[in-house]
């Protein structure tokens, strides 16, 4: 279905994406997030009074800020009037707030909406276990010297080991693998080798450091400046120039240590950064002589098996498709986030797959083949980082931009999600 109330994405922007613990380890999701918006306003020629409404994504809410969009929307100068939310649907988060955006403009409940993600990977916190929080709750009780002496007699060594939250929150809850172990599940399925991986990650460090030198990616970053000096941060620290599969074979597995083939070097980065996107109505960007990067035509989102997460877009892809009336072979420039090489390579064989069409989607025929010379044309999270609330926004601003610079009418931003779900939009200029 073609929605009635055509939705354009009228100006976008990112910061850099950087590798966890590295210099945005003191910026935090709020910050990263005003200068996204703040940037993305100022591109646009839009006043923060223009605003309807601020949707995020975020999946790591930072505990002083539970509505993260909120407290960045305020920071970003939006009028304290103008609502504003957070979604997480873990790495389709972005992609929701899209979704939720496109259809309040499609409804006529808004004309103006600010939407994207922010993700400090870098805060996400160290927790303590249940055993020693009981311990530090009696402490807190306490009402005499000895009582707590006697609780603090009970810490043993074993209680300074703290509960990594990120390793908990990428392992899915209802399957128990994490996601490098879904991934490895993707690559013994379709059987996808070490090789093939490490081949597929060193193409998108050379596509995004070739993307970077032609100045390509700077049209959607802005820099971000770090104090005390304010050196400014203007370009990703993730793509390694000097990469190469001599190198990339030399790591380890990082999953399955005895026969795995998922390494550090064939999955995404961890990552801290923020995107930006403003979504208006057609009529009123037209009103407000606003240029279009381009529209959505439509979009879907699917469920999928947990432990088969990485084959997001190949479930929902189809209904995108379907939706927007269009074959896949209409298609001219394709983002699948690379959460990992062996993600992405299955669902290249699921796409033209004929038993997978009729197996897993009830089709008689498969989606259709992908073409490589299309998919993630700059790169992608292999090689620019994967901040998870953020990405989705990310394939979409690098889409469009990238559909703009040849004059590609249609295009496909797809990730999957963890959980096991996928999210998929078709655009166009």
């Amino acid at each position: 279905m073609i929605p009635a109330k055509r939705v354009v994405v009228v100006g976008g922007v990112r910061t850099p994406f950087v590798k966890a613990w590295n210099v945005f380890q003191e910026v935090g999701a709020v910050e990263l997030g005003r200068i996204a918006i703040v940037e993305a306003l100022a591109r646009s020629e839009l006043e923060a009074d223009q605003v309807d409404e601020v949707i995020f994504g975020n999946i790591a809410q930072p505990p002083g800020a539970p509505n993260v969009t909120r407290v960045i929307a305020l920071a970003a100068g939006i009028p304290r009037s103008v609502p504003a939310f957070t979604v997480n649907q873990n790495c389709a988060s972005s992609l929701q707030a899209i979704a939720t955006a496109a259809q309040r403009i499609e409804a006529g409940l808004a004309g103006t909406i600010v939407v994207g993600g922010t993700e400090s990977m870098s805060s996400i916190p160290l927790l303590w276990s249940e055993e020693v929080q009981k311990i530090l709750l009696e402490l807190r009780r306490a009402r005499s010297v000895l009582a707590r002496i006697r609780i603090l007699s009970g810490l043993r060594p074993r209680h300074l080991k703290p509960v990594v939250a990120l390793e908990k929150g990428l392992t899915d809850p209802v399957c128990g693998l994490n996601m490098g172990q879904t991934a490895e599940v993707l690559a013994r399925r379709f059987s996808i080798s070490r090789e093939e991986q490490d081949r597929f990650a060193l193409r998108s460090h050379q596509r995004a450091v070739r993307a970077r030198e032609q100045g390509l990616l700077s049209e959607e970053i802005a820099p971000v400046f770090l104090p005390p000096g304010y050196a400014p941060v203007a370009d990703d620290i993730g793509p390694r120039h000097q990469q190469t599969m001599e190198a990339l074979a030399r790591l380890r597995p990082v999953f399955e240590r005895k026969h795995g083939t998922v390494t550090a070097g064939n999955s995404c980065q961890l990552t801290d950064g923020a995107v930006a996107l403003i979504l208006c109505s057609e009529e009123k960007a037209r009103r407000l002589r606003l240029p279009s990067l381009g529209a959505i035509r439509s979009y879907a989102f699917a469920g999928l098996a947990p432990e088969v997460m990485g084959l997001g877009p190949a479930f929902s892809t189809p209904s995108a498709l379907d939706r927007a009336g269009l074959p896949l072979s209409r298609i001219g420039l394709i983002e699948i986030n690379e959460a990992f090489a062996a993600q992405v390579l299955a669902n290249q064989i699921a796409f033209s797959s004929r038993k997978f069409a009729r197996e897993e989607l009830d089709r008689s025929e498969p989606i259709g083949e992908i073409d490589p010379s299309i998919l993630n044309v700059n790169g992608g999270a292999i090689a620019l980082g994967h901040p998870v609330g953020a990405s989705g926004a990310r394939i979409v601003l690098t889409l469009l931009k990238e559909m703009r610079r040849r004059n590609t009418e249609l295009g496909l931003a797809t990730l999957c999600a963890g959980g096991g779900q996928g999210g998929a939009f078709v655009m166009e200029l």
